[in-house]
């Protein structure tokens, strides 16, 4: 995969599909992808069987159902997220009792937020409240119209610490309502079930809101808060039920018959938002890539730490394969340059082994390139960090490395994300970790994330212990306070770990990298671009 320095070609593969090596790297990965679609399809079905049937019973529609009847039919959805809080509360809140992403209604590409009340009467713990606010934000990144549809009984009281009084807690929901509002970014609410307490300010900070007559209610103190208060005794439907908010309050602007017909006054309400904005950037009719995507499961090896050319994983991401590398022959462990993914333009950035000074300083030189020219830019992660030692320290590592930083933190366009293998230490920085606001981040399976890998973690704490205790340290103490740091680092190194504390956008199958990453760059689309006030610095 010899590159001539400006050449745009259609890369090749250098991997033999029927070789040993080949087999089993499939072997490994279609293991690790059945995993992640079990994981998934359990979450998906949200609360137990019991609520999900008691949900029913009351004529309602299940929460995928919901988001599937408001969607355009035949479009596809980007779910985010899909496992937060999994292993977490007891693994009792599949999906953090949420369910959020980026759909087409009536024409238009929406963030859709919408509450599991199977699954513990769709309360908000700690991760709940995480994931909604991870949809705003993906919303005001992209300028995208958001709908709510309402079903909760608002924050779940036994983590209340956790989940009201901080700044990222419940309350942000609503300042993002209001902001996003004040900015041009529609806010719309079908309230299907409870909206209770600090919950009710959902429809009431809308610019549209719908409810379910006989279904919905609204309130910020429910029946028993009020008898407790005030001795008053009311039904729900009394205090804040759809006839009430429809006719009376005003709290509402819709009143609807059920969840479908709720969700078609939605559409029709997206449908008076008017079309999208222009792209910021020229597309091309897509092409599918060349070198078949079914290879990726193998050419990617099993441990992060064995070398293999990233080409290989870029010529089965881009349309025709075709990739117009970057300064080919310099920094050669990073690859950049530019492709398009389902007719848009990006510039990728992908690791290729250590970070020199060089590869940082070339990444930082092409970012600069793709920001000038308001080209997207795609970062593929496998990186165990920056070079060290006294010769690269004196060379200047640090100062080089942070440039690309600069670089990576400064751009103004969309930045996507894909971790493929390691994300270890400084290189995660460089490299557009979740601190440097990708507009989206997943994460393969085989992927590891920390500060280091826990055999170096283990090295270096019991380096510092030796040099306290001296020489009289047994192998065996040594080993035996060497192995449970191992595995904190494995247990919280794991994709699964990290999705479930919304560390990324979602655990991803690398065979769907190319569909996600053609979605998230429609998504991205519309929100223009700030002016660029700099020229290139050539690093």
């Amino acid at each position: 995969m010899t590159l001539a320095s400006g050449d745009t070609v259609v890369l090749g593969t250098g991997a033999d599909p029927g070789g040993a090596e080949f087999d089993r790297n499939a072997e490994h990965n279609r293991a690790l992808a059945a995993e992640l679609r079990d994981r998934v399809a359990a979450a998906a079905l949200g609360g137990p069987e019991a609520a999900r049937r008691r949900h029913a019973e009351r004529g309602k529609l299940l929460p995928r159902d919901r988001v599937a009847g408001l969607l355009d039919p035949g479009s596809p959805f980007l779910e985010l997220s899909s496992l937060a809080a999994h292993g977490m509360y007891g693994d009792e809140a599949p999906g953090a009792g949420i369910i959020t992403g980026v759909g087409r209604v009536a024409g238009r590409e929406c963030v859709i937020v919408a509450n599991d009340a199977t699954v513990k009467g769709g309360t908000y713990y700690p991760m709940t409240v995480k994931k909604h606010l991870r949809a705003q934000e993906v919303a005001l990144h992209n300028r995208l119209p958001c709908i709510y549809l309402v079903d909760s009984g608002g924050a779940y009281l036994p983590l209340q610490d956790e989940v009201f009084p901080d700044r990222e807690h419940f309350g942000r929901i609503f300042y993002n309502q209001a902001t996003m509002s004040a900015r041009g970014i529609p806010q719309l609410a079908a309230v299907l079930g409870s909206c209770t307490a600090g919950g009710a300010y959902v429809p009431a900070m809308s610019d549209e809101a719908v409810i379910v007559r006989g279904q919905g209610t609204i309130f910020l103190g429910g029946p028993p808060l009020v008898k407790a208060a005030t001795g008053e005794i009311v039904t729900a439907e009394e205090l804040g039920g759809g006839e009430l908010h429809s006719r009376v309050s005003g709290v509402t602007d819709h009143l609807a018959d059920d969840d479908a017909h709720a969700l078609r006054i939605v559409r029709s309400i997206v449908d008076t938002l008017g079309p999208r904005s222009p792209r910021p950037w020229e597309t091309a009719p897509p092409e599918e890539p060349v070198v078949a995507p079914a290879g990726l499961y193998g050419v990617v090896p099993p441990d992060p730490r064995t070398p293999y050319d990233v080409r290989e994983v870029i010529a089965r991401l881009v349309d025709g394969s075709r990739f117009q590398e970057f300064k080919p022959l310099y920094g050669p462990t990073l690859v950049t340059g530019f492709a398009r993914i389902h007719g848009h333009p990006v510039g990728i950035v992908a690791n290729n082994g250590i970070l020199f000074a060089e590869s940082a300083l070339k990444g930082a030189h092409f970012i600069e390139l793709c920001d000038r020219r308001s080209v997207p830019l795609l970062f593929l992660q496998n990186i165990s960090g920056f070079m060290v030692g006294r010769e690269y320290e004196a060379g200047g590592i640090a100062k080089h490395g942070a440039k690309m930083v600069t670089a990576v933190s400064c751009a103004r366009v969309p930045k996507l994300t894909v971790v493929i293998g390691g994300s270890f230490g400084a290189g995660n920085y460089a490299m557009c970790g979740r601190a440097y606001s990708p507009r989206f981040l997943w994460l393969w399976p085989n992927a590891r994330i920390s500060v280091m890998g826990g055999e170096q973690a283990a090295s270096v704490l019991a380096t510092v212990r030796r040099d306290r205790l001296g020489d009289g340290w047994p192998a065996a103490e040594e080993e035996a306070f060497k192995a449970p740091i191992r595995e904190q680092y494995e247990r919280q190194g794991n994709p699964y770990y990290a999705t479930a504390r919304l560390w990324d956008d979602g655990v991803i199958d690398p065979l769907d990298t190319r569909r996600m990453l053609g979605l998230a760059l429609s998504a991205a689309a519309n929100a223009p671009l700030e002016p660029v006030g700099y020229g290139v610095f050539r690093m």
